[in-house]
């Protein structure tokens, strides 16, 4: 049966990553295409252990085998080898399978401003698509373009040359839209009518925010859908990075991928041939949906108010009263009021600080030293400012603290930061030139009144350092070795990842009881069950337990139901960190301050302390 007449008839299974699953098994060629001809048993049986988990849809392992990618490792000569090497090895692989084989092609422009012409794009993808339609394919996939005008000019010309089926793939800039602001449906219908069998998503996010993206999209009647989701975000130690192992939750999500009109399901970073086979299990005898009902959602907030702050540093306050700080993310976009109001909400409730994040999750946010200065004097709240080593060099961290100074914001917390994969330019250079440890030191040189240099400040800088622990680790002990460093090298206190288990918290108290630095426990309220669904498979440092996700679960779509759960859930979280820690560190989602204005409440209720009173301000 031809590829699109088994589409018309079935959920076909994809494979999964390629390059990723080859680097995990500890091959370290920086040219995964090369290994078509260096290593080609390698790649064979890369292929079969998908095939073997269930695909039916294998890609060929090419996708940067273009000359212009190719030439950064000097191999622009092999473009014709890498190809059909590429084809030949899947054919080889399928050989009494029954699977299809699409030639893999990639996307050139990335987010980075390169001195490519668009003459010597189109050059490279003519001779790449020549070289692979030659070797004989089932059709063509065009996965992870950012630029849908690449991806249109690319299927415009494969279209000149055959009428192979044809699958292409656009990488998301957030949820439900395109790289400049195009919405998926608005990006598909322009692919097809470009000449496209197959539209889809694949790479940069996780199955949860996929779902999310092809809720508003449509069945199509000369189309099917494609996707490809990454098996999470992905985390980085060592020089190396690292994705969530969650084939369950892959299995949990392909019926709802089947429920938005997905036909070819298959995975892209991080995933396995573990991803796939729970996938094509889950979907073992399901027929594709042919009807699908459109939902608009709609974000609902309110507001409240309430109290005061005081200027002690936050690890002091910790010490000696129940110290309640809340993150509050700048937002994406330049619309700021609702930021302000939530600040102010929370200054009204008694936080002692309104932490900003620095580009969380390596998206550019509104600069989070203006929104801290805004903060600081239209509402009177006190900005705790996160730096990461991911975006500046020495010299720009250095500048970026003299101006905090500069502006009275004295409070910091010091991050390595996520790598810019994981983020809306994923082409970006992640700076790194200090790791979290060299940077709370160098901070405090600042403090001596000394620059990075080793100059003279000509006056003392006075900030109080925050550190990160993450308690939600293999080895709890590693983990507290890690922030044992960090106090050698002068953090002054800590703020924990968000916890989930009144047991984790109990586990980490006697971790760290010898640990005489005030440490602030994450608490984040849960907002429904796909949230905690997505929190728990595809955050790397992020687990709950299985009793909160089945409450979460049990809230089904009634959000103001989810959100009580969320609430009663963090309430009961609260009620065991209080007994054991003096610093609660509560995380917004979603801009949803007037959640963690309750918490706020709840916490100073239960420890007796009245923010709004005299006595009560140290």
């Amino acid at each position: 049966m031809a590829f699109l007449d088994a589409l018309k008839e079935q959920i076909l299974i994809g494979d999964g990553a390629i390059g990723t699953l080859l680097y995990s098994k500890g091959i370290t060629e920086n040219c995964f295409e090369n290994l078509n001809r260096t290593a080609e048993e390698k790649v064979y049986a890369v292929h079969q252990e998908y095939l073997q988990a269930g695909a039916n849809v294998i890609q060929t392992n090419t996708y940067a085998a273009n000359s212009i990618k190719l030439a950064n490792y000097g191999l622009e000569h092999k473009v014709a080898e890498l190809n059909r090497k590429g084809v030949e090895i899947a054919h080889k692989a399928v050989h009494n399978h029954g699977a299809y084989v699409l030639g893999t092609v990639g996307g050139i422009t990335g987010l980075q401003t390169k001195n490519i012409t668009d003459e010597e794009i189109q050059r490279s993808f003519e001779e790449q698509l020549d070289i692979l339609l030659h070797a004989g394919p089932d059709g063509l996939l065009f996965e992870t373009f950012y630029s849908l005008e690449e991806l249109k000019n690319v299927i415009t010309l494969a279209r000149k040359m055959t009428d192979k089926p044809i699958v292409a793939q656009v990488a998301l800039g957030d949820i439900g839209v395109l790289y400049g602001g195009t919405p998926v449906n608005e990006a598909f219908n322009a692919l097809i009518e470009t000449g496209a069998d197959v539209v889809g998503l694949n790479c940069r996010m996780g199955p949860y925010h996929m779902i999310r993206s092809l809720e508003d999209v449509p069945l199509y009647q000369n189309a099917f859908l494609s996707c490809y989701p990454n098996a999470s975000l992905p985390d980085y130690e060592d020089g190396r990075f690292y994705y969530q192992s969650n084939p369950n939750y892959f299995g949990e999500n392909a019926l709802r991928f089947r429920e938005q009109g997905v036909r070819l399901l298959g995975g892209c970073c991080g995933t396995t041939p573990e991803h796939i086979r729970a996938m094509a299990s889950a979907l073992k005898g399901y027929k594709p949906i042919t009807v699908k009902d459109i939902k608009k959602k709609q974000l609902i907030i309110q507001v409240r108010k309430n109290s005061k702050d005081t200027d002690k540093p936050i690890d002091e306050i910790a010490k000696e009263r129940t110290a309640v700080i809340v993150e509050l993310d700048p937002p994406k976009q330049l619309h700021v009021n609702k930021f302000l109001d939530g600040a102010k909400a929370l200054h009204e409730a008694g936080v002692d600080a309104v932490t900003l994040a620095d580009n969380s999750l390596a998206s550019p946010r509104v600069d989070n030293m203006a929104l801290g200065a805004m903060m600081q004097s239209q509402v009177g709240a006190r900005p705790l400012v996160h730096l990461t080593c991911r975006d500046r060099n020495l010299i720009g961290l250095q500048s970026h603290l003299m101006g905090l100074h500069t502006l009275g914001m004295n409070q910091v917390l010091a991050v390595t930061g996520d790598p810019t994969k994981v983020g809306d330019f994923p082409g970006a250079s992640s700076v790194y030139d200090l790791t979290s440890f060299d940077l709370i030191s160098l901070i405090k040189q600042l403090n001596e009144g000394i620059s990075f240099s080793g100059k003279s400040l000509g006056q003392q800088a006075d900030f109080t350092v925050g550190a990160a622990f993450n308690p939600n680790v293999r080895s709890l002990e590693k983990a507290v070795v890690r922030m044992e460093k960090k106090i050698a090298a002068g953090a002054d206190y800590f703020m924990t990842q968000p916890v989930y288990c009144e047991q984790q918290i109990i586990d980490v108290y006697e971790a760290t009881k010898h640990i005489n630095k005030p440490i602030y426990l994450g608490i984040m309220p849960l907002t429904s069950s796909r949230n905690a669904e997505f929190l728990h498979n595809e955050v790397p440092g992020i687990k709950l337990t299985d009793e909160i996700r089945r409450k979460m679960a049990a809230c089904g779509e009634d959000k103001e139901k989810a959100e009580i759960e969320g609430i009663n859930i963090a309430k009961s979280l609260i009620d065991t960190a209080v007994q054991y820690f003096n610093g609660i560190y509560l995380i917004t989602p979603f801009l949803r301050y007037e959640m963690t204005v309750v918490l706020t409440q709840y916490i100073y209720e239960q420890v007796g302390y009245n923010p709004s009173s005299l006595q009560n301000q140290i």
